[in-house]
C-alpha cells in the first residue's frame, strides 16, 4: 500500500464516514487541504519564481551571480517550482475525487516526479552544506574548489542519480480497477520488494544527507567559533549569515519531511490503522511535505538582507515598467521611442531586467 495512492475512499470509510459517491463530495477535512495545496500552490509558485528571476538578473544572462551557493539555491528553486507546477495540481485531485481519472500517464508521472523533486532537494541541500564547509573551514583551498563549473557538475551529478533513483515509482504504479468501474492510482510491488525501496529511499534520501549535513555544520560552527576571530568582522558576518541560512532552510527540509518518511516505514513495517487519527495524520503530512517546496523563498527573505534588497528591487523595476506600459498604450510620437516602449514593456512582462539587481543574494566570497 503507498500512501500517495487514491485511498482516501478506504480511509473514510473505515473513519466511519461514508465514502464520496459524487464526483466532487469533499469532506470539510479534505476542503481544508485542498485550501492549503492552494495556498502552498499560489505562494510558492509566486515566491520561487521571484527567487529564480533574482538569481538569473543580470548582466550575463543565463548564469546566477553571487558563487556556488546561488548555483545550489537556483537548483532547489527550479525543482521546487517544477514539482509545484506538475505534482500538486494534480495529486490534489486525491482529496477532491474518489477516483483517479487523470489516466495512467499522470498516475505514473506525478508519483514518479514527487520522488525525484523531494531527492534532488535532499541532495542540494547537501551540496549546499560541503560548500559552506568548504567556503568557511577551507576558506583558502575553497576559491579553486568552489567555481560554477563544479557546481553546474554536481547539479547534473544530482539530477541524474535522482530521477534513476525514481525509476522504480514509474515502473510500479499504474490504474488499477475496482468495484463499480472505479480506477485507483496505485504502487504494484512484488512482495518485500517495496519493503526494500521503501529502506534505500529513507537511508539514501534522508538519513545520511542528513546526517551528513549535521556533520558538516558542527564542523562549521565549531570552526566559525574557533578560528575566525582574528578574521574582518565583515567577512564574519557574511559567513555566518550565508551559513545560518542554509541551517535554516535544512532544518525546515528535514522537520517537513519526516512524517513522511515516518508513515512510509510505518505503513511497511508496522500495523498501520485505518481510521480518522491516521487520516488526519496523513492529511498533515502531505500538507508539510507540499509546503516545503513554497517556504525556502520565506527564509531567504527573512534571513538574507542581500536577498531582501534584490527583491525590493526586482518590484521596483516592475512598478516602473508597469508605468511605462500604461505610458506607452496612448498614441506613440512618431520617433523611435515606440519600439523601445514595446521592449520595455515586454521585458516588465517578465519581470527581468537585462542590467540586473546591484546587489547579489548571496555575495560570491560569502
Amino acid at each position: 500500500m503507498d500512501l500517495m495512492d487514491n485511498q482516501s475512499v478506504f480511509l473514510n470509510a473505515s473513519a466511519g464516514r461514508p465514502a464520496a459517491k459524487g464526483m466532487l463530495s469533499i469532506g470539510v477535512d479534505n476542503l481544508v487541504s485542498l485550501l492549503v495545496f492552494g495556498l502552498v500552490f499560489v505562494l510558492g509558485v509566486m515566491g520561487n519564481s521571484a527567487v529564480i528571476t533574482v538569481l538569473l538578473s543580470r548582466s550575463e544572462p543565463g548564469r546566477p551571480r553571487g558563487g556556488t551557493t546561488n548555483v545550489f539555491i537556483l537548483n532547489l528553486s527550479v525543482a521546487d517550482l517544477s514539482y509545484l507546477l506538475f505534482c500538486v495540481p494534480f495529486q490534489a485531485t486525491i482529496y477532491m475525487l474518489p477516483t483517479w481519472v487523470l489516466g495512467a500517464f499522470l498516475c505514473k508521472f506525478t508519483h514518479y516526479f514527487f520522488t525525484v523533486s523531494m531527492l534532488v532537494s535532499v541532495f542540494t541541500l547537501s551540496a549546499m552544506s560541503v560548500d559552506r564547509y568548504v567556503a568557511i573551514v577551507h576558506a583558502r583551498r575553497s576559491p579553486a574548489i568552489r567555481v560554477a563549473r563544479h557546481a553546474a557538475l554536481g547539479v547534473l551529478v544530482i539530477w541524474v542519480l535522482s530521477l534513476g533513483m525514481a525509476v522504480p515509482v514509474a515502473h510500479y504504479q499504474r490504474i488499477v480497477e475496482s468495484g463499480e468501474n472505479d480506477t485507483y492510482c496505485w504502487e504494484v510491488w512484488p512482495d518485500r520488494h517495496k519493503k526494500v525501496y521503501v529502506v534505500c529511499t529513507f537511508v539514501l534520501g534522508y538519513l545520511l544527507p542528513l546526517t551528513l549535513i549535521s556533520v558538516c555544520y558542527a564542523k562549521v560552527l565549531n570552526h566559525l567559533h574557533k578560528k575566525l576571530r582574528n578574521v574582518s568582522k565583515t567577512s564574519q558576518t557574511s559567513k555566518k549569515k550565508t551559513a545560518q541560512t542554509v541551517l535554516v532552510v535544512v532544518v525546515v527540509f528535514g522537520l517537513s519531511w519526516l512524517p513522511h518518511h515516518v508513515l512510509h516505514l510505518w505503513v511497511e513495517f508496522g500495523n498501520f490503522p485505518l481510521n480518522q487519527a491516521s487520516f488526519y495524520f496523513r492529511m498533515v503530512a502531505h500538507c508539510l511535505a507540499y509546503s516545503n517546496s513554497s517556504v525556502n523563498p520565506v527564509i531567504y527573505a527573512f534571513l538574507s538582507e542581500n536577498f531582501r534588497k534584490s527583491y525590493r528591487q526586482m518590484f521596483r523595476r516592475c512598478r516602473r515598467r508597469a508605468a511605462a506600459a500604461v505610458a506607452t498604450s496612448e498614441p506613440p510620437p512618431l520617433h523611435g521611442a515606440s519600439r523601445a516602449g514595446d521592449v520595455r514593456c515586454r521585458r516588465c512582462c517578465c519581470c527581468c531586467c537585462s542590467r540586473g539587481a546591484d546587489t547579489a543574494p548571496f555575495r560570491a566570497e560569502s
